[in-house]
């Protein structure tokens, strides 16, 4: 995948860009394929030269109609996460795979860590609705799971 990005930013002039990837099985279980996700249109036929192994399937993915300017950024970023997301999660047999990375994130365009502090678990929800722009789609806390023998803990998603 390396040898692929390099190629692609070199057809698209040498300048960096940022991406991500994921690996994902084959359903027929015959190999690996990729999912990637840029920040920035590019023509599907400098993907096909740049990755020139074979097939090359494009999906572009749109912020929802309604998206303000300000959001539309930030819009179409949570929609290729949320994409993006969904091969993550999947399990790789260890057997086959040891240690493969989950994901890969091109080079210094690695996120940005924001850690938020408060004195109460509402202290640091309210920041954080602040800094996503909103409420979170989905929340679990620790207080749901009989089981759970770790520290209090709490889990949000925004869409």
């Amino acid at each position: 995948m390396g040898e692929f990005f390099r190629a692609l930013r070199d057809l698209l002039g040498g300048t960096p860009f940022a991406y991500l990837w994921v690996p994902e099985w084959h359903r027929t279980d015959h190999g690996l394929h990729v999912h990637f996700a840029v920040g920035r249109f590019i023509a599907r036929g400098l993907i096909e030269r740049a990755w020139g192994h074979g097939f090359v399937h494009i999906k572009r993915l749109s912020a929802p109609s309604g998206s303000t300017a300000a959001g539309l950024a930030r819009d179409e970023a949570r929609i290729a996460a949320r994409y993006l997301s969904k091969y993550v999660r999947k399990t790789f047999d260890a057997r086959r795979v040891p240690g493969l990375h989950r994901y890969e994130v091109a080079q210094r365009f690695q996120p940005e860590t924001v850690r938020l502090r408060g004195r109460t678990v509402e202290d640091v929800m309210a920041q954080a609705v602040a800094a996503m722009g909103g409420d979170p789609d989905e929340v679990w806390t620790s207080d749901e799971s009989l089981a759970w023998q770790g520290p209090p803990s709490l889990w949000a998603m925004w869409r």
